[in-house]
């Protein structure tokens, strides 16, 4: 019985492996000097296109892959930003993801990605793991964190950025907006549509809180108590939308308004409340959060709040990479949002 042969290359200087070649090999293959093929991978913009080229095209022969830890110990730079979600699950933070990613490989940098699924705690454990690999930056979610993952980010001394959240007292930076001016903008416009029997359908997210705590502050002010609260655990689905309108019927059949924490939710309150037969907005108003890419083709076209995820993602790639370039960096940035009113309202 014969082997396969082990895939190898023949070049001028003989037959070379494809898997582990080093910069050597490149340099060879290519026929220029091994300093040449860092300045064209490294430096592009000061070799010669042509030799870029030939360079690129001797990568792609040999399989040659950059050793990056090497680099990060020439440059103290391991060129890793770490972005923690609490979940991909949610469309919402799609757009922030890819924008920071775009951001930060154009820069040369890579995205690590963490999930901490909404619990603080796993939180704690990833920003433990993160920073063992000595990543230049991280982006978190939020502003609410244990008290040993800001000690261990703040003891770091690497630049800091919580998104989708504005706090007096960041890490290092912000860049988001305010919940509880969400909440108010919502009372607000529901006050002014002349609802007065409101309800509330939220997953158990520590931001969902915030708005409901703004909402009820906003109605307050003009004398209306929340109907009824209705909680959902995470995540946020179609269906969950669906039960919490039945939930809510069945506590408070009276309630002329529903306030959802996510688009998700309140596509399926819509749902639901055509199924038995309510009239929306007539006889029942629903608003969302999000707009995501649905909410404007929903029967009737969903009323939400517009939050720019891309923005905030660029925005906070760009804060790590201009305070990695020694730059001045504002705190906090308020990224603000939108109330867009549609048919449900």
């Amino acid at each position: 019985m014969t082997q396969d042969p082990i895939l190898s290359l023949r070049t001028a200087a003989g037959e070379l492996p494809v898997s582990g070649a080093t910069l050597a090999d490149v340099a060879r293959v290519a026929g220029v000097s091994p300093i040449t093929v860092s300045r064209a991978l490294n430096q592009p913009q000061l070799v010669r296109p042509h030799t870029v080229a030939r360079v690129q095209a001797a990568v792609a022969r040999t399989g040659y892959v950059k050793n990056m830890t090497a680099g990060a110990l020439a440059s103290a730079r391991s060129k890793l930003v770490s972005l923690v979600l609490p979940t991909i699950s949610t469309p919402i933070f799609a757009d922030m993801v890819q924008a920071a990613s775009d951001c930060l490989t154009e820069a040369g940098y890579q995205v690590m990605l963490g999930l901490s699924s909404y619990e603080a705690w796993r939180e704690e454990l990833l920003v433990e793991t993160i920073l063992s690999r000595r990543p230049d930056g991280v982006i978190l979610t939020g502003s609410l964190h244990t008290d040993s993952t800001r000690r261990r980010l703040q003891a770091a001394r690497l630049p800091v950025v919580e998104t989708w959240d504005l706090t007096p007292s960041p890490v290092d930076m912000m860049v988001g907006f305010s919940h509880e001016e969400v909440g108010h903008a919502i009372a607000q416009h529901l006050l002014q549509h002349g609802y007065r029997r409101i309800a509330i359908l939220a997953v158990q997210d520590p931001r969902a809180a915030r708005r409901n705590q703004g909402l009820q502050a906003g109605l307050a002010k003009h004398g209306v108590e929340v109907a009824a609260v209705q909680a959902m655990p995470l995540p946020a689905t179609f269906a969950l939308g669906r039960e919490g309108l039945a939930a809510l019927l069945a506590r408070c059949p009276g309630i002329d308004a529903v306030v959802c924490s996510s688009d998700t939710l309140a596509h399926g309150v819509l749902t639901e409340a055509i199924g038995r037969g309510l009239a929306v907005p007539a006889q029942l108003a629903v608003v969302g959060f999000g707009d995501l890419n649905f909410a404007a083709h929903t029967h009737p076209p969903l009323s939400t709040v517009r939050v720019d995820g891309a923005n905030i993602g660029r925005m906070a790639a760009q804060a790590i990479l201009d305070r990695l370039d020694g730059k001045r960096v504002a705190a906090l940035t308020d990224t603000g949002f939108e109330f867009v009113q549609r048919g449900s309202t």
